[in-house]
């Protein structure tokens, strides 16, 4: 039996193969494997923003009516554990070594067939085989960067197919217009299989229903589906519920739109599958849903945080609007850290008009952009003053001794690889890990 540290490595051993478009290889492991994904009932998940917590409330709504889930998420924040959750929980390294074997076994038979298996369709195919041996009532499956070609989109037939809001984010791959990207995004419906489409730009919209009537699939527009009356506390109507009031556990105004969204989807299970979510069960789910970094608040030696894993300009949107809406003291003091593919100008330039000063950090990734570099956008988008720094560490130290004299606030964001590393930092990452040889591992959950 392989080790958790062998899981990892021998996956990390795919990111040699590169990005791949296309579903022949992945299709050949799971033909090897007897098609797990088969034998589950999935709600498939994709889009530009907002997917991940859409995946998390229809998991916790489900979870509160009772039923046993799994639920594939990307990327993580701080261990690959994340990206796999039953019942709500990451999991365990023990689960993830019984299912090793299995995988990389068949990742070498392909392999003579020549077929090249990519990181990210060993990582699918591990959660669906874990998956199909943990046998939950539903799987809500979260698709990657696309759509279309996505490794996610081997299933055949979903109970439901979401999407949520399109946005300009790896268009290398996907396209440069939210048409062009949103026909990607509209490449996972299958016939007949009912399509909720989150809100997004119209041009967007227009593209996916076109392609579900094209396709025969039934399409609810959550924007049509929910009614919101109010936000705080969140009270919400639908024509299949009136839940009572919640008391909404995510923050940010642009939650409440992944709120529409999840719902609708809910609601096309249990009028299309016959499960049964009460209004008291979604009232539950949503006030006790957990999706770490998502404009989550903290405080530091009483200087007040908001940490975001904002990285494209849609984010970064939603990110600058939540921040006025929610009256944050100011002046504020943005940390951030950034992948070299993303557009890095365009982001700051967004946040320059909520944020003075900057304090620019490296990622604990590969695709770090330099810090100087991001000094360098941040003084070309505005900021009043940008510092480059060696380590979160040490940006937060001196975003936060600053805050604290200008009486301010501090925003971390540009990565969700580094909203997980500064909840760890700041002791507010939700789930205990152990170090293991410089790596991160889950030992058990909180």
């Amino acid at each position: 039996m392989t080790s958790p540290k062998s899981f990892r490595a021998r996956l990390d051993a795919l990111r040699t193969v590169g990005v791949r478009p296309g579903l022949a290889s992945i299709n050949a492991l799971l033909e090897e494997l007897g098609h797990p994904e088969r034998e589950l009932k999935c709600v498939h998940v994709a889009g530009t923003n907002g997917k991940g917590a859409v995946c998390a409330l229809i998991d916790a709504m489900m979870r509160s009516a009772g039923y046993h889930t799994a639920r594939f998420a990307s990327p993580h924040l701080l261990a690959l554990n994340e990206r796999f959750f039953l019942d709500g929980e990451p999991a365990s390294d023990a689960v993830l070594e019984e299912i090793a074997d299995e995988l990389f076994a068949a990742v070498d038979r392909v392999a003579e067939q020549g077929y090249a298996v990519t990181f990210f369709e060993g990582l699918t195919v591990a959660a669906l085989l874990l998956f199909r041996k943990a046998n939950p009532d539903v799987v809500v499956l979260e698709a990657g960067m696309g759509g279309r070609d996505d490794a996610t989109n081997v299933l055949v037939q979903p109970l439901v197919s979401v999407i949520t809001r399109v946005g300009l984010d790896h268009c290398e791959w996907l396209g440069s217009t939210h048409v062009a990207i949103a026909e990607v995004k509209a490449g996972i419906l299958k016939p007949g299989c009912p399509v909720v489409c989150g809100a997004m730009p119209e041009s967007a919209r227009e593209t996916i229903a076109r392609r579900a009537s094209l396709m025969g699939c039934a399409f609810t527009a959550a924007e049509d589906h929910v009614s919101v009356q109010q936000q705080a506390p969140l009270v919400l109507t639908t024509s299949f519920r009136n839940p009572p009031p919640i008391d909404f556990a995510l923050a940010g105004t642009f939650q409440v739109e992944n709120v529409a969204t999840a719902l609708t989807a809910v609601d096309v299970l249990c009028k299309e599958h016959g499960y049964h979510v009460s209004d008291v069960a979604v009232k539950e789910g949503l006030e006790n849903v957990v999706w770490p970094g998502r404009f989550q608040r903290l405080t530091k030696d009483g200087v007040p945080l908001i940490i975001d894993g904002a990285h494209n300009p849609d984010g970064s949107m939603a990110l600058r609007d939540a921040i006025r809406e929610a009256h944050v003291a100011e002046p504020i003091a943005f940390v951030c850290g950034f992948c070299g593919d993303k557009d890095v100008l365009a982001n700051l330039r967004i946040l320059s008009a909520v944020g003075t000063h900057g304090w620019a950090v490296p990622l604990t990734n590969a695709r770090s952009l330099d810090p100087k570099e991001v000094v360098e956008r941040m003084t070309m988008a505005g900021f009043v003053k940008a510092e480059a720094c060696t380590s979160l560490k040490e940006g937060l130290k001196a975003a936060v001794a600053w805050a604290r004299e200008a009486k301010g606030t501090v925003v971390v964001c540009g990565s969700l690889f580094l909203a997980g590393e500064a909840l760890v930092t700041l002791g507010a990452f939700p789930w205990t890990v152990r170090a293991v040889d410089d790596n991160e591992f889950f030992a058990r959950s909180r």
